[in-house]
């Protein structure tokens, strides 16, 4: 019987569970015996011409090194993405000018980590103030440029053709609507973190990171040191969420201060640094127009997106390609317009944020059908129903250009819907409208196509090894920080080899084991690699059995693996065989038995899925009380449905939060009004109800495993969905939109102006 698809425990757990983690700040390497603490001294303000003194912090107690500006050697960091204005680069440490509050002005090094921040206080820094630009549409109109090279604020942009008759022959034209889907903030357990030891030829890096090798070849690029020459090594991490694959000036300085000082350094944010200078998400103004025919049928639809790419753009400059990728989402659109500018504002840069760019689209979309059936006075469910793309097993190409590998997106509607009892639930929704009752239901419901492993074709690496005693090595260029990879990958193994999972361990995250590899994001990890060990362990296999026909003197032809009692033998007669240990030895004068192998996917794999919300209102007060959430999510073949669980657990509860709660804030000067937990709201199970969950596969023949991605899907469906709750519970009200977050006041303010 096989493992795969089987609920199997996670092996990481019990460690968790019981001494707990090894993190960066954990770290009690012999490398990093006396090393000195690093604080940064952050800018105050969004946007000023600055001058640093730091003579008096120079003679604190327990100072090692006060570097500012000038006395930083690297040059300016040009943005990581050829399609970004190159030049709106950022200093690593700011010397003439700062333009987002918690940018670097200076470093502070000291013997001991307290005293860091006693000495920060002591540089002195002037700030000669310039107009701070936060809202989107004041950026765009360039009246203040942020980096004068650039002459502008546009970061990138996807140009709109506006047709004048672009939705002629509609009976029913909706908008144009401007909606928001905010800025957030990642919030994971443990902040960023680094550590980093110069032996006089190597940096050794440790990193709180979701690529060790990326960030290896962006730190070697920065110091204008080879690749070979930084050894990157990322311990147990406390959450990704997209934010954490890396690249920041702190990380890198790290490193270099480790060679400019000569001696290890430690670097560990606190959580008020982590709101304002992690990358955040999301941050989008997108105008819609929706139009077509009073049967319920879209003829045509317009997206427009004014993205907020921040001070200095990172990888978030370029998500409106995704959204515009994904613009059709679940449905048969015959036309789509699309234009997009990501521009530069006076705080921290957006990067990656679970979904990335994807979530922007079904939200836009989901919110366009629901206001398109409000017009029509028709139930949300048979609008969208009407305009689903058939179901497909072979690829179909949107008008947005997308092509998607294979959807059923009718039957995981049905199957939500049903598992709802949606007519229950509109019956009793009816009653409290009839009884004017103070608490008002909410029915949300959305459907939404992801990209994942792309949104092109992706590749992973692996490399499988067996040793003399039986046990197997399996050394992945993915990096897990809690979606299960040592489990998952030992089961693929095991699975392959017919070694317990118990003899197989997982290696990542050190790039001298693993100097290939590309990382953990976009749901890219089980499509590729885990399909490269499940392709590297076959390999493994056909080479042992070739060794196994040497040892048994027989035709290879005629050699088998018993996976039951892992041990290889002549087809008929299993009385003689050999052991995989006793194979391995046999290999170990040539090399060992191991193969590396990449698995190269032919292009992204596209999951789906339908969502139901139900909220209560209470209509006096505002409060929005989630009650159900039910998920219908496919990502195709599914390896253990425990680990797809706990992803689909983890993003439904972060889409949650979005519609609901968490929103970073700034004032007009560029001031961030939300960082810290006492201000920004981070959800909780109090919060939360049980979820619901509904199976469904539609294995994808993209790779062997036929798996989609699945770590971000719940992220995608569950936003507009409760958002959608929300506002069909305001309906009654003739309020058709509230932007995200719906939080008590909001949802209050917007009764009270309807009344």
């Amino acid at each position: 019987m096989s493992i795969l698809g089987n609920r199997v425990l996670r092996k990481e757990d019990p460690k968790f569970l019981t001494v707990g983690g090894t993190y960066v700040d954990d770290l009690r390497d012999e490398r990093l015996n006396g090393a000195a603490y690093i604080t940064f001294v952050r800018s105050t303000m969004a946007h000023a011409k600055i001058t640093v003194d730091a003579s008096e912090a120079r003679s604190a107690p327990g100072v090692v090194a006060v570097i500012t500006g000038a006395d930083c050697d690297l040059a300016d960091a040009p943005p990581p993405i050829p399609l970004l204005n190159g030049e709106m680069k950022r200093p690593f440490v700011a010397r003439d000018k700062v333009r987002f509050v918690g940018e670097v002005v200076a470093i502070v090094v000291t013997e001991q980590r307290y005293q860091g921040e006693d000495a920060a206080e002591l540089v002195a820094v002037d700030y000669d103030p310039l107009p701070a630009v936060v809202d989107l549409e004041e950026a765009a109109s360039d009246g203040t440029v942020l980096h004068e090279a650039a002459g502008t604020n546009v970061a990138f942009m996807v140009p709109s053709p506006n047709v004048p008759s672009f939705f002629d022959g509609c009976d029913v034209v909706v908008g144009p609507i401007k909606i928001v889907n905010q800025k957030v903030a990642g919030c994971p357990l443990e902040g960023r973190s680094a550590a980093a030891h110069w032996d006089g030829e190597r940096i050794t890096f440790w990193l709180a990171s979701q690529a060790a090798q990326q960030n290896r070849d962006t730190t070697a690029a920065a110091l204008g040191m080879d690749a070979s020459a930084i050894h990157v090594i990322t311990p147990d991490v406390g959450g990704g969420f997209g934010p954490k694959i890396g690249g920041y000036p702190e990380e890198v300085l790290t490193a270099w201060l480790a060679k400019h000082l000569n001696r290890p350094v430690r670097w560990c944010e606190t959580r008020s640094e982590n709101m304002v200078a992690m990358g955040h998400g999301r941050a989008q103004e997108q105008t819609i127009t929706i139009g077509g025919s009073r049967d319920g049928t879209v003829q045509a639809y317009k997206l427009d997106v004014l993205a907020d790419a921040g001070a200095y753009p990172l990888l978030g400059g370029i998500l409106p390609f995704l959204t515009s990728m994904m613009s059709s989402g679940v449905y048969a659109l015959p036309k789509i317009e699309y234009g997009a500018r990501s521009v530069c504002t006076n705080t921290m840069a957006t990067v990656a944020y679970r979904g990335a760019g994807r979530p922007e689209a079904t939200a836009a979309i989901e919110r366009a059908m629901d206001l398109f059936a409000a017009e029509l006075g028709m139930d949300p469910v048979d609008v969208r129903r009407k305009n689903l793309i058939p179901k497909f097993m072979e690829p179909h190409t949107t008008a947005s250009g997308t092509a998607y590998d294979c959807g059923d997106y009718e039957r995981c509607l049905d199957l939500a819907l049903e598992a709802a009892d949606y007519s229950a639930l509109r019956a009793e929704q009816k009653k409290r409208r009839d009884s004017n009752d103070v608490k008002q239901l909410g029915i949300g419901v959305s459907i939404y196509v992801e990209v994942t492993g792309g949104p092109t074709a992706g590749s992973e690496d692996a490399k499988v090894e067996v040793l003399p005693d039986g046990s197997a090595n399996v050394y992945t260029g993915t990096s897990p920080h809690g979606q299960g990879h040592l489990t998952a990958w030992s089961m693929i193994a095991s699975e392959q080899l017919g070694i317990p999972m118990e003899k197989i361990n997982v290696i990542y995250g050190d790039t001298d084991l693993v100097p290939v590899g590309v990382g953990t994001f976009g749901s890219r990890s089980l499509q590729l690699g885990g399909t490269a060990v499940d392709q590297a362990s076959r390999e493994v296999v056909d080479k042992a059995r070739n060794l196994a026909a040497d040892l048994l003197e027989a035709n290879v032809d005629d050699v088998v693996l018993d996976k039951v009692d892992g041990k290889f033998h002549v087809a008929g007669t299993p009385a003689v065989a050999k052991t995989w240990g006793e194979v391995a030895e046999a290999a170990a004068g040539d090399g060992g038995l191991a193969v590396y192998t990449t698995f190269q996917a032919a292009s992204a794999t596209f999951p789906f899925g339908a969502h139901v919300a139900v909220v209560e209102v209470d209509t006096e007060t505002g409060k929005v009380t989630l009650q159900r959430v039910i998920t219908c999510d496919d990502a195709g073949k599914i390896l253990n449905p425990l680990l797809v669980e706990g992803q689909r657990h983890g993003g439904i509860a972060q889409g949650a939060a979005q519609a609901l709660c968490e929103e970073m804030l700034y004032d007009a000067d560029g001031n961030p009004v939300t960082a810290t937990f006492a201000d920004y709201t981070v959800i909780s199970a109090a919060e939360l109800p049980s979820f619901e969950l509904v199976p469904m596969e539609t294995p994808t023949p993209i790779n062997p495993l036929g798996a989609k991605g699945i770590g971000e899907s719940g992220t995608i469906g569950s936003t507009p969905a409760v958002q959608s709750a929300v506002c069909d519970a305001l309906a009654p009200f003739g309020i058709r939109h509230v932007d995200m977050p719906a939080t008590p006041q909001r949802v209050w303010a917007a009764i009270q102006s309807a009344r």
